[in-house]
């Protein structure tokens, strides 16, 4: 999958990687470097060039932060934890989907549902071939250490956001006054209108209106640049994101 891999220094030490039809975080202080989401099992390859692009190597990584267990953000972080004795870090909340205990993800039958829709068909293929319906299980992952800054390279912030899964958690990354969103709100999917402010399918999201509601953190943070887990960086005031995706948001968010 590293073909398909670009990386974007989104600021000195904040790298934005697209991969996959997804995306992962790269923070860096020094020697030392925080990794956010880790792509599909396909992307690993992929999680690993774009640490020696930006001139690192993998056993840099003083941890693995998860924004949430689905199987596009946690694919490559087992492996990667065994390899190089990384430790990964989840919401307390996301811990029993990351045991497998608990899962929060669209079935193959909701995607086979909606594959009639050429889009959703194409993606649907491409996801298999990155591996994407593998089980999201990380057995390695631990509850967060801390709510505040964490001591880790970015002193990322944890920002709970539940509702895309039970323990989604976006990070503020204060020194670049920068948020990692996750999935809770993006800027672009194969499966959605178009490039912009938004929030994914309601097929993906385990309780579409509490996620509305936990966009919120985002529109109050100290920050002008979303950093998402599909599409584009996204520079501006976080208020005018958060508005324009609950304005449209799709089908299944809204009752009636």
């Amino acid at each position: 999958m590293a073909g398909t891999m670009a990386v974007v220094q989104a600021q000195r030490d904040v790298f934005h990687v697209r991969g996959h039809a997804v995306n992962w975080i790269l923070l860096r202080d020094g020697r030392d470097l925080t990794l956010i989401d880790t792509g599909y099992p396909g992307d690993l390859a992929a999680v690993e060039e774009s640490i020696t692009r930006i001139g690192h190597q993998p056993q840099d990584l003083r941890a693995i932060l998860i924004t949430h267990c689905h199987i596009d953000h946690v694919g490559g972080a087992s492996r990667l934890a065994a390899r190089y004795g990384i430790p990964v870090y989840v919401h307390a909340r996301e811990v029993p989907l990351a045991r497998g205990e608990v899962r929060e993800q669209a079935s193959p039958l909701d995607v086979a549902r909606r594959c009639w829709r050429p889009r959703v068909a194409r993606w649907a293929l491409e996801v298999v071939r990155a591996g994407g319906t593998r089980p999201p299980v990380v057995p390695e992952a631990a509850a967060l250490p801390g709510d505040g800054p964490l001591d880790l390279p970015g002193r990322p912030t944890p920002l709970p956001s539940p509702g895309h899964t039970s323990g989604h958690c976006g990070y503020l990354i204060p020194d670049a006054g920068a948020v990692a969103t996750g999935d809770a709100l993006v800027t672009d999917h194969p499966t959605g209108p178009g490039p912009g402010p938004q929030v994914l399918a309601a097929m993906f999201c385990h309780a579409p209106g509490e996620t509305l509601a936990g966009l919120e953190v985002f529109a109050e943070a100290p920050a002008d640049l979303l950093l998402p887990g599909h599409g584009p960086l996204w520079r501006g005031d976080p208020r005018r994101a958060v508005a324009e995706a609950r304005a449209h948001a799709p089908a299944g968010y809204r009752p009636g």
